[in-house]
C-alpha cells in the first residue's frame, strides 16, 4: 500500500488551489473543472469543490469544518516561508523549535485548515525524517 494523496473539500476549489500554488510553489493541474492535484515529491494535495462530493456520497465532507488535521510539508527554511506567507495567511504560530527538533509554523488556509511547514533542525530530527 503507498499513501498517494490528501484532498480537501471546499467551496472554491480554485482560490484554494490558488492559495497552495503560492504557499508550496507547486503548480496546480486540473483534470476536471471542479478538481486539482498538487502533486509534491512525496504525496499529491488534491482539491475538490463541494460538488464533487455527490459522486461518492453527498454531505460526507463538509468544506470549513476541519479542526482535527493537520497538513503538514517539509520545507527548507521555515522562517523564510513564514516570511513569504505574511499578510497572505492567517498565522496560527510563528516558527518556533518544538521538543521534537522541528522548527515549526503553523497558519489556516483560506478555508481555515490548519498548515504545517517545518524543517528539522536538530540531528536526531533530520535522522529521523532521514536529511
Amino acid at each position: 500500500m503507498q499513501f498517494a494523496s490528501v484532498r480537501i473539500i471546499t467551496h472554491d476549489a480554485a482560490r484554494l488551489a490558488e492559495f497552495y500554488e503560492k504557499a508550496t510553489g507547486i503548480a496546480a493541474r486540473w483534470p476536471g473543472p471542479q478538481f486539482a492535484e498538487l502533486v509534491g515529491a512525496s504525496c499529491t494535495l488534491a482539491i475538490g469543490s463541494a460538488e464533487t462530493m455527490t459522486l461518492f456520497s453527498a454531505g460526507a465532507a463538509v468544506p470549513e469544518e476541519n479542526r482535527t488535521a493537520i497538513l503538514e510539508f517539509l520545507v527548507d527554511d521555515v522562517d523564510g516561508e513564514y516570511a513569504k506567507l505574511a499578510g497572505s495567511a492567517e498565522i496560527v504560530q510563528e516558527p518556533t523549535t518544538m521538543p521534537w527538533g522541528n522548527r515549526s509554523l503553523l497558519f489556516r488556509d483560506p478555508d481555515g485548515n490548519l498548515v504545517n511547514f517545518f524543517t528539522p533542525v536538530t540531528d536526531a530530527a533530520r535522522d529521523r525524517l532521514g536529511h
